[in-house]
């Protein structure tokens, strides 16, 4: 994890991909989600995490997004050509009317990013590669949501037949989270324990016995043991209530991990009160004294961080003798 002491934001995002950025636990939940034609067809050994996102702005905190690759496992013409594996977890609290569009445009970005990108090496692009999209709804009940684009469009019956070759046509596969059992969930211990508080934070079930078992928590990586109870601790856990949850855990260590984890939690929590006070401290004196705050300059004071920090820029705002001045110290 790149930094334990980030503030809790996005959390459904962090936990995704702290729980399947691994290529392992990626290929497991492949390997049982996808046809068995396609999971013998893949070299999985060879699974790699693309870099980047294709989300639109405006559903970045709605939807969170990992892209795969790897190598066809095949000899001959095949030889050497990539399929990719696109994961989109859709954490909207009510179903998303156009899932499929939305897909779409996602899985033009990627072709139109891998024909740059060979573009840059020797010869012709050639074939797009294939795209396999998996989509995990992070609902509590079903969505009745379609998986293939043509049920979006509106093809009038005398016509149908005529229209429908000039209709996109594809589909996605699709993980009801809400419509799945915890015990049906498959894959690593780190795949099934991220989807398994997924699924519970919709049901308000982080505290059961779903997300507490020992089984689980006990082979997962700090890292993602860390990020669970951040999401946990974010999910508004009443405290005496997720000390009694700890009282029933039978292992030392994850109950002793828990709570100094939490612990810790709590204490970021008031230094970033702190902060965000002081932060909001700042731009009123630059307001007081120079007026309006250009964008440029209210971001960089929201982006700061550090007490210390923060003090030094409120002793600026006050004593800076212009804007400019006070700039410099950003």
């Amino acid at each position: 994890m790149k930094d334990s002491n980030e503030p809790i934001h996005q959390p459904h995002d962090k936990l995704f991909k702290e729980g399947f950025s691994n290529p392992v636990d990626a290929a497991a939940f492949l390997r049982w989600r996808l046809p068995s034609e396609i999971v013998s067809a893949i070299d999985w050994e060879q699974l790699r995490l693309e870099p980047g996102t294709f989300v639109d702005s405006q559903f970045r905190h709605f939807e969170s997004d990992l892209l795969f690759s790897a190598p066809l496992a095949m000899t001959g013409p095949e030889e050497g050509r990539s399929c990719y594996f696109y994961f989109l977890l859709e954490h909207f609290s009510t179903r998303p009317p156009y899932a499929a569009l939305q897909i779409l445009r996602y899985l033009v970005r990627i072709w139109d990013r891998w024909i740059v990108t060979e573009k840059d090496g020797a010869g012709s692009p050639g074939k797009l590669p294939p795209i396999v999209p998996l989509v995990v709804a992070q609902n509590a009940a079903g969505w009745d949501l379609s998986p293939q684009f043509s049920d979006l469009v509106h093809l009038p019956p005398d016509c149908e037949t005529a229209l429908r070759p000039f209709i996109p046509e594809f589909s996605f596969s699709l993980l009801e989270l809400g419509e799945m059992p915890y015990e049906a969930i498959a894959g690593t211990p780190a795949g099934i324990l991220t989807l398994r508080v997924l699924k519970a934070e919709r049901l308000g079930e982080l505290l059961g016995d779903a997300v507490w078992d020992e089984s689980l928590l006990s082979q997962v990586a700090r890292g993602l043991f860390e990020r669970v109870l951040r999401y946990l601790m974010g999910g508004g856990i009443d405290k005496d209530s997720f000390r009694r949850r700890l009282e029933t855990v039978s292992e030392p260590r994850i109950r002793n991990a828990a709570m100094t984890l939490a612990e810790q939690f709590v204490k970021e929590g008031i230094e970033q009160g702190i902060e965000s006070a002081k932060r909001a401290d700042i731009l009123e004196v630059l307001e007081i004294r120079f007026g309006a705050i250009p964008a440029k300059v209210r971001e960089r004071v929201e982006d700061s961080n550090g007490i210390g920090h923060l003090g030094h820029l409120h002793r600026m705002a006050v004593l800076a003798a212009s804007l400019d001045d006070f700039s410099r110290e950003l």
